[in-house]
């Protein structure tokens, strides 16, 4: 897997040795594979990024549009496209879900699909668009520039009530550790995972409380800057005013539209926006992870390179390959 993370001899050693390595360890997992559609589709991931690129120069919030489906879709059913799947008159699909109210990008998603349809015909799986278009955007951010193993196939379920399930903003670092350990992923996958909210949105109505009335107490969150505290209240009304206004607000109050790590030097900095976005500073099994990525440890990591590393590992949650699953003709449709 090739990783571009900066420029001059550092990261030139980076690309060749790794670029080596993977000439004698092909990446295969969980039987997906790098370049699956070479004999089949050889322009399958080019089309896809040529789309992104498009969809980019209009509409920089697909970035984080893209990472949430991604996520939204592998934690529920495996990647597996599920998500995608639109509700009929005998079943509620998980696009009904509270969690998925507010995720978006389903029709950039058809658009790619019809692109690929016209050209290689049933062979490209929707779950595989997935997984492609967000790697495409990270990079356009700023993010890594990775390879993705593909191969994955698309779910013929999708349930509601699976999807309510989903990790909660407001959940504690302990509760979201233990979300994400039973998916197979570790304390270290779920901070690097939530440091893609670094070009992440959300709207006020998902942490007024820590605003206005924090656990009860008729005060702001004491985990959070006085100063951004402030700041938020001119933008986000006091849901006891009668107010239904809820504006988006940047989860990375520094670089917002970048994909870097200035979302953990926020956070260090007691300006995280979502409470569990705050708590991965404020709890003891999270914190150096915080601090190392932020670059305020005596042993920092590299944000870019472990966030290639644990979101190709969730990339392959419970994929459905070989025969298993279908081609979906169309993302919104289970074949019959």
């Amino acid at each position: 897997m090739m990783i571009w993370i900066g420029k001059g001899s550092t990261a030139l050693g980076l690309m060749v040795v790794v670029a080596i390595l993977c000439e004698v360890m092909p990446i295969n997992t969980q039987g997906t594979v790098v370049g699956f559609y070479q004999q089949t589709c050889p322009r399958a991931e080019r089309l896809v990024q040529l789309r992104v690129q498009k969809k980019f120069s209009t509409d920089k919030t697909i970035v984080p549009a893209l990472l949430r489906m991604h996520f939204h879709d592998c934690f529920v059913r495996g990647c597996d496209a599920s998500l995608l799947v639109d509700s009929t008159a005998a079943n509620q699909a998980e696009k009904e879900a509270g969690p998925n109210q507010t995720v978006r990008g389903f029709e950039f998603i058809d658009e790619v699909k019809k692109i690929l349809e016209a050209v290689c015909a049933k062979t490209v799986s929707c779950a595989d668009i997935i997984t492609l278009a967000t790697r495409d955007a990270v990079a356009l951010a700023g993010g890594p520039r990775y390879d993705v193993p593909t191969g994955r196939r698309d779910g013929t379920v999708s349930k509601v009530d699976d999807a309510n399930k989903l990790p909660d903003p407001s959940d504690s670092a302990i509760q979201s550790s233990s979300a994400f350990a039973s998916k197979g992923l570790s304390v270290l996958d779920l901070v690097t995972l939530l440091g893609a909210h670094t070009v992440g949105i959300t709207h006020c109505s998902f942490f007024n409380d820590r605003l206005y009335n924090f656990l009860g107490t008729g005060k702001p969150d004491p985990t959070m800057d006085q100063a951004l505290v402030t700041k938020l209240k001119t933008t986000c009304p006091d849901p006891a005013s009668g107010s239904s206004a809820d504006p988006p607000i940047n989860l990375d109050q520094g670089t917002p539209s970048v994909f870097d790590n200035s979302f953990f030097k926020q956070i260090a900095a007691r300006r995280g926006i979502l409470q569990i976005d705050q708590q991965l500073f404020e709890d003891a099994s999270t914190t150096n992870f915080v601090r190392s990525f932020a670059g305020s440890s005596p042993n920092p990591m590299n944000f870019s390179q472990q966030f290639v590393q644990s979101i190709v590992k969730m990339g392959n949650l419970g994929v459905l390959t070989g025969k298993q699953g279908t081609i979906r003709k169309n993302c919104r449709v289970v074949n019959n």
